[in-house]
């Protein structure tokens, strides 16, 4: 169910609404579901270094369809538009307030004690089987 402007929903005092607005779900039901191929899914898993499902499998299956849903949600995102006059009320500009955190409430950066016998920063690089320039040496698990 979407509300418009109009029809506010119930909220408590801190203005959060009792039910929710709107359904992600509700929303890409609209949507036609693309289709993405096998070799597609492939070359995504090549160009990630990764080793692809075997096709015809459960595994390949859900995959597959959960990155079509996600191209259906950023497609749905993609044609979202703010109308005219983005951030404007009442005539005047206005930059949409994006902070989770209460006005004047600051984040702190935490101290984390270095442990006494501990070994950190560049010095872990000793317990790794490879390193090369101060930098540990990874094989991916791709095939070619």
């Amino acid at each position: 169910k979407f509300y418009t402007a109009s029809s506010k929903p119930q909220t408590d005092s801190c203005g959060i609404p009792f039910h929710p607005t709107w359904s992600v779900n509700d929303l890409l039901s609209s949507y036609p579901t693309p289709t993405i191929t096998s070799f597609t899914l492939k070359r995504l898993h090549e160009l990630s270094a990764l080793i692809p499902p075997e096709e015809g499998t459960p595994e390949h299956d859900s995959l597959k369809q959960e990155l079509e849903n996600l191209i259906k949600l950023v497609e749905a995102v993609k044609l979202f538009t703010l109308g005219d006059n983005p951030g404007e009320i009442s005539g005047e500009k206005q930059i949409p307030d994006g902070r989770v955190w209460a006005e004047g409430t600051e984040i702190r950066p935490m101290d984390v004690p270095a442990e006494v016998d501990g070994v950190t920063g560049s010095a872990l690089l000793r317990f790794a089987n490879r390193t090369s320039d101060g930098l540990y040496v990874v094989d991916a698990d791709r095939t070619k």
